[in-house]
């Protein structure tokens, strides 16, 4: 067995610079150097797909400059080696090419150079090393890039399909946990309330929540903009569509009441990119329900406590964006629903 081997445990911590040896989502700093131990897997990186909350703070910081944007990426990678926003703690995804299957990587000899894949684990504790900042698509939160990223024998990635186009599929794969844990939830009969309901993983959760819920369950969709608010309604969906800002969770609260005859959510699904919408979610879900907060921008404190201080006893979920078989459920409601397909390909191909 090579010294490569004996030092490459399967979760990443022989990557992590700093704390040596902790894990490398937690890791301030991750060893971005363009090898494969032999349980790796070394992927050529032709675009970022940043999350949405992370890629929402960085364009308020940048004040909707493009190229500060690209700097501050840059600037991120080059301090961490990873793209781990420091300010929201989250990262993305990554589409590339495999340039190198190491060969005790539980995959070597199915997946081989030249396999264009999406990864499925976060940017946060993927090793990234940045060549150049291409381009930084504002409409769609991808950026592309030169540059090279590993693997490790743990993260999970998916092949991409030739049915779908590559920068479709990315999006969708970005937030594939939502949809699959959206079908586990949701039971037939069941209220769903999904705010963010315009947005990409909201589309895809109003989309699994309809199928779930069925004929005798109920769809309430909540966006902020009006061209959220059209998407969601244009889908069908939705039984109905609030308009209204999840970070005034009275409000929401009122209206959410109003259209359940007092009964409010059995399900709430808070896909939103922004903080302080803790509170409209627990205020909108009945006694005994559950909450799954999918958002990156969620403080589970502020859940927490504030569910606590107001004594609402409800099943709060982390937003874990892995379920088993969430690519195969993200990727089958675009080839099930010709809506979501055109409104996806309206926002990430045109």
């Amino acid at each position: 067995m090579s010294a490569r081997s004996l030092a490459a445990c399967p979760y990443g911590t022989h990557r992590s610079l700093e704390p040596v040896g902790s894990l490398p989502q937690p890791a301030w700093k991750l060893d971005n150097i363009a090898r494969a131990y032999d349980n790796e897997i070394l992927i050529g990186v032709e675009t970022l797909n940043i999350d949405a909350a992370s890629f929402t703070q960085m364009e308020e910081a940048a004040g909707g400059d493009a190229a500060k944007v690209a700097r501050q990426i840059e600037e991120t990678v080059a301090k961490r080696g990873k793209m781990h926003n420091p300010v929201t703690g989250s990262g993305g995804v990554l589409i590339g090419e495999v340039l190198e299957v190491g060969p005790a990587h539980p995959d070597y000899g199915r997946t081989r150079p030249g396999d264009r894949v999406v990864t499925l684990v976060s940017l946060s504790l993927t090793p990234l090393h940045l060549e150049e900042v291409l381009k930084v698509n504002e409409d769609t939160d991808q950026v592309d890039v030169r540059g090279t990223a590993v693997l490790f024998a743990s993260g999970i990635y998916a092949v991409l399909p030739p049915d779908i186009p590559e920068r479709l599929a990315l999006a969708v794969l970005d937030v594939a946990g939502a949809p699959a844990q959206t079908a586990r939830l949701v039971r037939p009969g069941d209220t769903v309330l999904v705010i963010g309901a315009g947005g990409k993983s909201g589309m895809l959760c109003m989309y699994e929540a309809r199928r779930r819920a069925g004929v005798t369950g109920r769809v309430i969709g909540l966006g902020h903009s009006e061209a959220s608010c059209a998407r969601a309604r244009a889908s069908g969906f939705a039984d109905l569509v609030l308009a209204g800002s999840a970070q005034r969770p009275l409000e929401v609260m009122e209206m959410v009441s109003e259209a359940t005859g007092g009964r409010l959510a059995d399900v709430t699904i808070n896909c939103v990119n922004v903080p302080g919408t803790e509170m409209a979610s627990i205020l909108a879900t009945r006694e005994g329900g559950t909450i799954y907060f999918f958002s990156m921008a969620t403080s589970f404190t502020a859940a927490a406590l504030g569910a606590e201080g107001i004594g609402r006893d409800v099943n709060m979920i982390v937003g874990n964006g892995y379920a088993k078989g969430h690519a195969a459920v993200a990727l089958n409601c675009l080839r099930e629903s010709a809506v979501l397909r055109r409104v996806f390909e309206a926002q990430f191909l045109s």
